[in-house]
C-alpha cells in the first residue's frame, strides 16, 4: 500500500503537522492513562500515590529499551524506505520484533530480582514496600506486552503514518477508564486488588493495543511478503538493530536514573515530597504533550530523507520542528504557572502534597521550553543513525549534572526542596543548548555524511 504522504517530497511545515498532530493527540491520551493511574490510586491514599511515584522508575526502565528499540527500528526502516530499499526494511522489522521479544522476557526477569532491593534503597520499607511491589510485578509480568506495540508501531511510523498508534492510544485510554476501578474496587464481583488492579488494567491494554497495531502494520509497505520464516536470527541485522536501539534505549534509561536520582533527594523531605513530585511531573506530561509529536516526526522525515540524500530536507525539518516546540512550549510554560495550585488540588487535598508539587510547577514553568529544543534534537541525530550524541546528552542531564547541582543547591546553599526544583530548570536548559549546539554542528554546518 502506497503511504499517503511523501516523506522526501512533500513540503515540511505539512509532513511536521501530518505526522505529529495524531501523534501528539495520542501521546495527549497516553499521559491522560498516567494520569488516571494517579487519580484512582489516590482513592487508596497517599502510599499509594506514592508508591506509583516510587514504581515508576521500575516500569520506565521496561519501558525505555520498547521506546529505544522502536526508535532505532524507525530509523533504520525509513533511511531503507527513503532510499527505496523495502526488502531490506522487511527483514529489519521482522529481526526487531525478535530482539524485543527476547529482551522483553529478560527485562522482567531482571526487574522481578532487582526491584525490591531498589525499592528499599529509595526509602520503602513494610507495607509501603508491599504496596510498590504488587503493582509493580504485574507490570514485569507482562513486560512484553508493554514492549511489542511500540514496535509494531514502528513500521507505521517509518512510513510516516501516525493514525493508528493515536487510535490505539485514545481507546487505550477509554478502556483503562473503564478497567481500573473495575479492578481496584472488585466491581462485578471480582476481588478487590488495590493497585495491583492499576497495573493489570495497563497491561490488558497494551494486549489490545498490540493486536490492532499488527492489524494496521499487515496493510504497510514494510509488512508485505513478510513470512514467519523472517524471524530466524540474522546476526547481521540484529547486530545493526542492537547498534541503534542500545544507545538510544540507554538514553531512555538515563531518564528513569535521573527519576532515580531526584527521588533520592526528594526522599529526605518525606512522602508527602515524593508523592508531590510524582503528581507534578504528570501535569507537566500534560502541558508537554502538544510538543511530542513533533519528536516523532522529525525522526521519521530525517531518517527518509538522509536515506534518499535530501540533506537540506534533513536540515529544514530540524531547525523547523525546534521553532515549533519550543513557541509550544513557552505557552505551555505560562498556562503552568497560573494554574499550579488548582491543578495539584485535582488530584490531592494533602496541603502538604499540594504546597510541595505547586513549588515544582513554578520552576517547571521556565523548564518547559527546553525540552523540545533538546528531545527534537535527540530524535534528529537518530534519524541520521547517530544515537550515541544523545546518550551522553542523558548521562549529563539525568545523572552527572543532577548529582553536583542537587547537593550544592539542596544541602551545601541549604536550598531544601527549592533547590531540588531549581536544580531541574537549571540542568535541564544547560542540556537543551548543549544539545542544540552539537545539533549544528552536525547537522546545521556541515555536509552529511552516511
Amino acid at each position: 500500500m502506497k503511504p499517503a504522504l511523501s516523506l522526501t517530497t512533500d513540503p515540511i511545515p505539512k509532513l511536521i503537522w501530518q505526522i505529529a498532530l495524531p501523534m501528539s493527540i495520542g501521546m495527549f491520551f497516553n499521559t491522560m492513562f498516567n494520569v488516571v493511574d494517579t487519580f484512582c490510586a489516590g482513592w487508596l491514599g497517599t502510599e499509594a500515590l506514592a508508591a506509583l511515584s516510587l514504581s515508576f522508575p521500575v516500569f520506565f526502565f521496561v519501558y525505555a529499551f520498547g521506546s529505544g528499540i522502536s526508535q532505532g527500528t524507525t530509523a533504520l526502516l525509513s533511511n531503507s524506505l527513503g532510499g527505496g530499499n523495502a526488502a531490506d526494511a522487511r527483514r529489519v522489522f521482522a529481526q526487531a520484533l525478535l530482539f524485543v521479544t527476547i529482551a522483553g522476557i529478560a527485562l522482567s526477569i531482571i526487574g522481578w530480582l532487582t526491584a525490591p532491593w531498589l525499592f528499599e534503597q529509595l526509602g520503602a520499607e513494610g507495607k509501603y514496600l508491599g504496596t510498590t511491589l504488587a503493582y509493580m510485578n504485574v507490570i514485569l509480568a507482562g513486560g512484553v506486552f508493554v514492549l511489542l506495540p511500540m514496535v509494531i508501531n514502528s513500521a507505521l511510523s517509518a512510513e510516516g503514518n501516525t493514525l493508528p498508534y493515536r487510535n490505539f492510544l485514545i481507546a487505550g485510554f477509554f478502556a483503562n477508564l473503564l478497567l481500573n476501578p473495575l479492578f481496584i474496587l472488585g466491581w462485578m464481583g471480582l476481588p478487590r486488588m488495590g493497585v495491583g488492579g492499576i497495573a493489570l488494567a495497563t497491561v490488558i491494554v497494551q494486549i489490545g493495543g498490540g493486536i490492532y497495531l499488527w492489524s494496521h502494520a499487515m496493510k504497510s509497505e514494510i509488512h508485505r511478503g513478510l513470512k514467519f520464516r523472517d524471524l530466524k536470527p540474522e546476526f547481521t541485522i540484529l547486530r545493526q538493530i542492537a547498534g541503534q536501539a542500545i544507545p538510544a534505549s540507554l538514553n531512555m534509561l538515563t531518564i528513569a536514573i535521573g527519576v532515580i536520582v531526584i527521588t533520592w533527594f526528594v526522599k529526605h523531605f518525606g512522602q508527602e515530597a515524593v508523592a508531590a513530585i510524582g503528581i507534578a511531573t504528570r501535569i507537566e506530561q500534560i502541558v508537554l504533550m502538544p510538543s511530542i509529536g513533533l519528536n516523532f516526526a522529525v525522526l521519521s522525515i530525517v531518517g527518509q530523507n538522509y536515506g534518499a540524500g535530501h540533506h537540506h530536507r534533513v536540515r529544514d525539518a530540524w531547525i523547523t520542528n525546534v521553532k515549533y516546540g519550543a513557541l509550544m512550549m513557552v505557552a505551555g510554560g505560562l498556562i503552568i504557572m497560573l494554574t499550579r495550585e488548582f491543578a495539584m488540588r485535582v488530584f490531592t487535598d494533602d496541603p502538604i502534597v499540594i504546597a510541595h508539587g505547586r513549588d515544582y510547577l513554578l520552576s517547571a514553568s521556565i523548564t518547559l521550553a527546553a525540552y523540545p529544543i533538546l528531545f527534537i534534537t535527540v530524535f534528529a541525530l537518530q534519524g541520521l543513525k547517530r544515537p550515541i550524541y544523545g546518550l551522553w546528552i542523558g548521562l549529563y542531564r539525568q545523572l552527572i549534572a543532577p548529582i553536583i547541582v542537587f547537593h550544592t543547591l539542596t544541602f551545601t546553599l541549604a536550598w531544601g526542596l527549592w533547590g531540588i526544583w531549581w536544580g531541574v530548570c537549571l540542568v535541564t536548559w544547560s542540556a537543551a543548548i548543549f544539545s542544540f549546539i552539537w545539533g549544528w554542528r552536525k547537522i546545521g554546518t556541515k555536509p552529511l555524511q552516511k
